[in-house]
């Protein structure tokens, strides 16, 4: 880590749609008031990257600066996701190569992916018939199965089956449920109270002493899965002697895909009974817990630490302000002030234009705004109301909130950031507490939202941020 001083074209319609690709769940000088920023050694960031919104994977052709697996971007970034998750047992790079190779000969399409991997994801949790694996591999495997079930349920929407969603989802929460039970210890599980709907939580301990110890909160985006958390904090903060908590908020995991309860752009209003649940734990330091957020939660999570301020330190990853902004210029002009308006436009002029693969990619990054559009995809329809998940989107906005946040706060950016470029160093810069800014670059593969070929330097940068933030009494 090296230490750095704080420092048109118009396309057509039809052309912007093409472009358009899916998230993923997708994309130190710590408590000083004037804070400097910190970058890993490596190109400075492209001159193209601003606050605008316009995403780099929009491009045709390959993720530039990456290994080619897919040459789609989109599928290309989630089966690097599927290959980083191999640093911490989340996958085996053997078995996403041999899937990717399967998948290129059979032609890449969303259906040809869903299909491998949803195999894959199947055949490991089925013991072989000549042996009897023990413990620790049925574990793993376990683990790996939720990965890739993961990734074919990010694509199942734009399958010849997008009615199995629910049952997709359901697949990959088995694996995870089986690798948590066999975790020594098991991590607590329960239900909090949340509105009508409790949150499905697990909080991961070191072991079950009972002694007081500091916790995170990891917070998944909005397309995540239980999964992606093991990689983005549960392992690293384990290895560290932290408790980690994962959560399912609404529009996530369970709620979204069983329960239909979608996002809130009140995210406080989620993170504050969590906290109560911890602070009532005779094994949970009450003045020690963090809140991190991955991907969109780079905004869910600043917004409930604006609110909750027993949070002793907030991490971004990336920051966030705006993920209205993350979607293409051509679609946000599809909203207008007038609901009826802006559903004609959507249904008479935008619907008609949309490429499948766009489609497919609409119906995915509408569904957990949307119970509507959800159902409507699993039909294989396009969403008719696009006023009502856009303004929920829109609402997300916290540009006017970041300057109640009071604890000390990291921001992560990523050199080609496709989602939010340019977001992370406006959030770093409106903020008035205690912050650092660290940004992640190709120098050492950790590129592109999230890092997803280096979820362990990622850790490493957050675990270490949090050590020297939150240090042991």
């Amino acid at each position: 880590m090296t230490h750095v001083a704080q420092d048109a074209s118009h396309p057509t319609r039809r052309t912007a749609l093409t472009g358009l690709v899916g998230g993923a769940g997708l994309m130190l000088a710590a408590g000083c008031t004037a804070s400097g920023t910190t970058t890993a050694q490596g190109p400075a960031p492209r001159p193209s990257d601003s606050a605008t919104g316009s995403t780099g994977a929009a491009t045709p052709g390959a993720t530039p600066g990456v290994m080619t697996l897919f040459k789609d971007p989109s599928f290309n970034f989630s089966g690097l996701w599927a290959l980083g998750a191999a640093g911490f047992s989340g996958s085996e790079v053997g078995e996403v190569l041999t899937a990717v190779n399967t998948i290129n000969k059979a032609g890449l399409s969303a259906q040809t992916y869903v299909e491998t991997f949803r195999k894959l994801g199947d055949q490991l949790l089925e013991a072989p018939e000549d042996s009897r694996p023990d413990r620790q591999t049925r574990r793993f495997r376990a683990l790996r199965a939720a990965q890739y079930y993961a990734q074919a349920l990010f694509f199942v929407l734009g399958s010849d089956s997008p009615d199995s969603e629910e049952q997709l989802y359901r697949a990959g929460r088995g694996a995870w449920d089986t690798f948590c039970k066999l975790c020594d210890p098991a991590p607590v599980t329960t239900s909090v109270p949340y509105g009508t709907t409790p949150l499905p939580v697990w909080l991961f301990r070191p072991d079950d002493s009972g002694e007081r110890r500091p916790t995170v909160i990891l917070t998944n985006g909005s397309d995540g899965q239980n999964v992606d958390m093991w990689a983005y904090g549960v392992s690293a903060a384990l290895e560290r002697g932290w408790n980690a908590l994962v959560y399912d908020g609404p529009g996530q995991g369970q709620l979204l895909f069983v329960n239909r309860v979608v996002f809130t752009p009140r995210w406080e209003t989620v993170v504050t009974p969590l906290v109560d649940w911890l602070v009532a734990r005779p094994d949970v330091d009450a003045d020690r817990i963090a809140l991190t957020g991955l991907s969109m939660a780079g905004d869910l999570a600043p917004r409930a630490a604006a609110f909750e301020k027993r949070i002793a330190a907030l991490v971004a990853m990336p920051g966030c302000l705006e993920p209205w902004l993350g979607f293409p210029s051509e679609i946000r002009k599809v909203l207008t002030p007038d609901k009826a308006e802006t559903n004609t436009i959507w249904n008479k002029k935008v619907v008609p234009e949309l490429p499948a693969a766009a489609a497919a990619t609409m119906k995915k990054r509408f569904e957990p705004f949307s119970v509507p559009a959800m159902l409507a995809a699993r039909e294989g329809k396009v969403f008719t109301d696009f006023y009502t998940p856009a303004k929920r989107i829109e609402a997300l906005t916290i540009t006017d909130i970041v300057d109640r946040i009071t604890m000390p706060t990291l921001v992560l950016d990523y050199e080609y950031e496709q989602f939010y470029p340019g977001q992370p160093r406006r959030m770093f810069d409106k903020l008035t507490s205690p912050k650092d800014y660290v940004k992640l670059t190709a120098a050492t593969g950790a590129q592109l939202h999230c890092s997803p070929m280096a979820p362990q330097q990622h850790s490493d940068v957050v675990f270490d941020w949090l050590q020297e933030t939150l240090p042991r009494h």
